[in-house]
């Protein structure tokens, strides 16, 4: 029921985010959810340590609001990028963390959950693509490194490399209980240089559709990370964020030309 009401001001929260004059209204309203959604899998889990839970509250609250206070909105964009990279990096960790203490080939006991493993690839791909791809967009933004897109021959063809060898990688992993960890590091380097190599050829003009789409990924990443620990309050919001960032950077594609 929680979840439920957490999902309501998640869908409530999005729809007053269309307007400026009720944006931040809609922004508060999705925290709430997010806070009901939280304290819910915290008791719910049983397993509750409220140090950890304090600790992590007071280090997110003092990087995310010295960020919010100093940045001007001209430089609103980079840290948005930044955001989403967290996020994105966040799914990829808590997958990667799944992996580790339930999927591991030590841990496994009779049938391989195939499924369990097809979730974990797919949030640590989305997941660690979205941080490298948002921080290349940050340094773009940030003047970093050039603006300007960078591009060479056989460019293409090589990102096409990658992306099959991150579909065998990502099927290794759950195929094989031999060489899994193999194949999971495998998923992580790949996913992680792709990420780079789609968005270095674009340029500073066009990166707030790159945000965009970076955004819908790291809400793809959660959604995943939400089957991986069937958790529906993360699978909701997850959806919410991949479903209506993809209809932004359509929109944003029109409007750009």
């Amino acid at each position: 029921l929680f979840y439920v009401l957490a999902a309501v001001l998640f869908i409530l929260g999005l729809k007053r985010l269309s307007h400026p004059k009720t944006a931040r209204t809609g922004n508060t309203i999705a925290s709430v959810g997010m806070l009901i959604a939280i304290a819910t899998t915290l008791i719910s889990s049983g397993a509750i340590d409220y140090k950890l839970i304090a600790l992590g509250i007071v280090i997110g609250s003092l990087i995310g609001g010295i960020f919010a206070i100093k940045v001007e909105m001209t430089g609103m964009p980079q840290m948005v990028a930044l955001f989403n990279g967290f996020g994105g990096g966040a799914s990829a960790l808590v997958a990667a963390a799944e992996f580790y203490t339930n999927a591991a080939p030590d841990v496994l006991v009779g049938d391989t959950n195939h499924f369990m493993l097809a979730t974990i690839a797919v949030s640590v791909f989305v997941g660690t693509l979205t941080i490298t791809g948002s921080f290349i967009a940050f340094a773009k933004l940030q003047g970093l490194i050039s603006g300007q897109p960078i591009v060479f021959k056989g460019q293409q063809v090589l990102n096409a490399l990658f992306a099959l060898s991150l579909m065998t990688a990502g099927s290794g992993m759950v195929l094989s209980a031999e060489d899994m960890m193999l194949y999971f590091l495998g998923v992580v380097a790949l996913a992680a240089i792709l990420g780079m190599t789609l968005t270095i050829p674009i340029g500073g003009a066009d990166m707030p559709v790159v945000i965009s789409l970076l955004n819908s990924y790291s809400g793809v990443a959660a959604a995943a990370t939400g089957f991986v620990l069937m958790n529906n309050g993360l699978i909701i919001s997850g959806s919410l964020v991949g479903a209506s960032g993809l209809i932004l950077t359509n929109i944003m594609c029109k409007g750009m030309n």
